[in-house]
């Protein structure tokens, strides 16, 4: 109860924690070794001690208080540890308070942090009237704020780590570094300490590292079905073996280790292994986790049913080869209720069924219309007693079908009865103008493989003399043609006849050239059409067009005459030198039509890899199709492409048929499988 103290150089205070740790804390020592005092807290133990009785304790203090008194200076009673208070302690406490006059009391817990600050405040103000008055606040109350106070705290502080902390490699010491300034970890060390701080951090790191494992194994877990796809797709392998089994068969395959890794710890998310970023392969041990099990079950499932859709789409396959209920031309509406059953919408959806079936109504229709072409082949003398231009009448189609309608190659044809008529017009327009064009086994007409196999292997003499012929005395001959339609041909190759002499000669740099123009404006398949003729090889294209219609005119004529010589020896088509001309319409003004006809134009020639030409850029009027400086450039470019094109053939690789003129007579079906080497071969080479 003294209040004057003397204890040289000696800590005004310290915390029991700090015992042997001075140096690491704060120091404050007492003025000049001396100290005077200005109040005391009377602390009473209101929890249930062990061997100890509260009444005694209370009659301790009771005495001790007498003695305080004495002094004279201000008095708080501090009820302690009221965390663990016993309340019939409390109550008479706070009796033991009331008896005496003017004596305050302050519930606290200094394990919790709560009133500690209040129960100095309060006897600081008694000390210093000119203070406040300091409300005193119970201890339940007390305890409700506080908790507030470090729930608020603790949501700032962990705001502050999930900001600063995102690696769950991060270290305590180096953390808490950085934090030490920010007023979030300030505040609540202040309210809990740095133990409980630490705590929440290194929970979030837990947490942050659990996080990280997870998006490991989902990834790995996402590429094991790809594993199972890669290294066992065969049912057959892996559906009588058990899951240990599985895993040795995984090991021998030539591309394990292109999936897996085997770790020589285990398990994988308690080693390294997590870190390593740079190897995404799976760990082998997590096919011992439920997961993995689930989805190779899930694999073999999956074969399962995919053998079994295999199995239902060749059940289905034969069930409409073997029905009789399917026809050619039949809609898959008809037809379901005769070939689908339960197992069938069970396996597969209908939309793959109707897939099936639109594939094998395709085969047995070209089927059915083969035998229909047979059919008619059969019966020729329906169609001898028919006018030349090929177009019957109706009374005749009807004696037609009649005649025909008992036979069941007529009748398979029953539901597509359009295709069935169209078939015999074609077939009559063949009869009377019997090509390889209008063949109904065209493209596989015999005609045209005997062509192609004589042309692609020997030179007539007469051909040979001809070619050599071309090669020596064509030097100053231009071959021109000249595509257009509605006209344009015809229109362009009568201006450029008027540019040249009476005998059809042009004057290029000087040199006199015969000019050999081929205005073509209908169906270059037809032989009246065709780019080259016996005695006409075309030396270039002038390509001429004012319309939609016209261009795409010369687009499908330039493309049908090159695929006319695919394959043929003489294709120098597929090389012939293009120009492609816009020109005008007469009296057609329209900027906007011309503007859109150009860049179609442009986008043609870019295809066609050709030149292209149009009013603007020529300097051409209205009115007319292409100046004589035009005609001149043009003509200049395909000379020189002239000059550089062999238009020799090959020489033979049967060399000793230079003087052999042969003609072979064949009588084959048309469409009949043959190897054409195996039949003319052994009679060219007899000759």
């Amino acid at each position: 109860a003294a209040t004057k103290l003397a204890s040289a150089e000696k800590l005004m205070y310290f915390c029991t924690d700090q015992l042997g740790l001075e140096q690491d804390f704060e120091q404050k020592q007492m003025p000049d070794g001396k100290l005077l005092v200005d109040g005391f807290l009377l602390c009473i133990d209101v929890s249930r001690g062990m061997n100890r009785n509260f009444d005694d304790q209370l009659k301790f203090v009771s005495n001790l208080y007498n003695q305080l008194a004495k002094t004279k200076k201000p008095i708080v009673v501090v009820l302690t540890k009221c965390d663990e208070g016993v309340e019939r302690y409390i109550r008479d406490a706070h009796t033991f308070a009331l008896s005496k006059k003017n004596l305050q009391v302050v519930e606290t817990s200094a394990r919790s942090n709560v009133n500690i600050d209040l129960a100095f405040s309060t006897l600081v103000q008694l000390v210093d009237k000119s203070r406040g008055k300091t409300k005193i606040i119970p201890y339940f109350e007390a305890l409700k704020q506080q908790s507030q106070q470090i729930a608020a705290a603790k949501d700032k502080y962990e705001w502050l780590v999930s900001r600063i902390v995102k690696n769950h490699n991060e270290t305590w010491s180096n953390v808490n570094r950085k934090m030490q300034s920010s007023p979030e970890y300030q505040d609540y060390v202040y309210l809990e300490g740095t133990q409980k701080a630490k705590k929440l951090f290194l929970q979030h790191v837990h947490r942050l590292k659990q996080e990280h494992i997870e998006r490991r194994r989902k990834m790995y877990l996402a590429m094991l079905p790809q594993a199972f796809e890669a290294l066992i797709p065969d049912l057959d392998e892996i559906d009588h073996l058990s899951r240990v089994k599985v895993e040795k068969l995984l090991e021998t395959k030539p591309d394990f280790l292109k999936w897996f890794i085997v770790l020589e710890e285990t398990p994988w998310d308690a080693t390294s292994h997590i870190d390593n970023m740079e190897n995404e392969r799976i760990p082998f041990d997590l096919m011992e986790t439920q997961p993995a099990e689930q989805l190779y079950e899930a694999h073999l499932e999956k074969l399962r049913n995919e053998r079994k859709r295999a199995e239902m789409r060749r059940a289905f396959k034969e069930n409409l080869e073997t029905s009789p209920f399917i026809t050619p031309g039949k809609p898959w509406e008809e037809a379901r209720s005769f070939i689908m059953n339960e197992d069938f919408y069970m396996w597969l959806e209908e939309s793959i069924y109707m897939d099936i079936y639109s594939k094998h109504q395709k085969q047995i229709i070209e089927k059915a219309k083969e035998e229909f072409q047979e059919l008619l082949l059969e019966y020729s003398e329906l169609f001898y007693e028919l006018e030349l231009d090929a177009k019957p009448s109706k009374e005749k189609m009807g004696v037609i079908q009649d005649v025909l309608g008992e036979e069941q190659r007529f009748k398979a044809l029953q539901k597509l009865q359009a295709e069935r008529d169209a078939l015999i017009l074609k077939h009559i327009h063949f009869v009377y103008h019997p090509t390889k064009e209008t063949c109904p086994s065209c493209p596989v007409c015999v005609d045209s493989k005997i062509e192609h196999l004589i042309s692609s292997r020997f030179i007539r003499p007469s051909e040979r003399n001809q070619k050599n012929l071309l090669s020596d005395s064509n030097i100053d001959r231009i071959n021109l043609v000249i595509l257009g339609k509605d006209g344009l041909a015809r229109e362009l190759a009568n201006e450029i006849r008027a540019l040249c002499t009476n005998d059809d000669k042009y004057v290029i740099e000087g040199k006199m050239y015969e000019l050999s123009l081929r205005p073509i404006e209908g169906n270059v398949r037809l032989p009246v059409n065709s780019f080259q003729t016996p005695t006409f090889q075309p030396h270039g294209c002038l390509c001429l067009y004012n319309s939609k219609e016209s261009l795409s005119y010369v687009v499908e004529s330039i493309e049908k005459s090159r695929e006319s010589t695919i394959g043929r020896r003489d294709n120098h088509l597929v090389h012939l030198p293009l120009t492609l001309i816009l020109v005008n319409k007469r009296g057609d003004t329209s900027g906007e039509t011309l503007h859109s006809l150009i860049q179609q134009g442009q986008q043609i020639a870019s295809k066609l890899q050709c030149v292209f030409l149009d009013p603007a850029s020529a300097g051409i009027g209205y009115g007319r199709n292409i100046n004589e400086k035009q005609i001149s450039q043009v003509l200049k470019g395909l000379l020189d492409s002239k000059r550089n094109l062999n238009l020799v053939s090959s020489t033979s690789s049967i060399k000793d048929l230079a003087d052999v003129d042969l003609r072979i007579v064949m009588c084959l079906m048309c469409g009949d499988p043959f190897n054409a080497d195996d039949i003319l071969l052994p009679i060219l080479q007899s000759q």
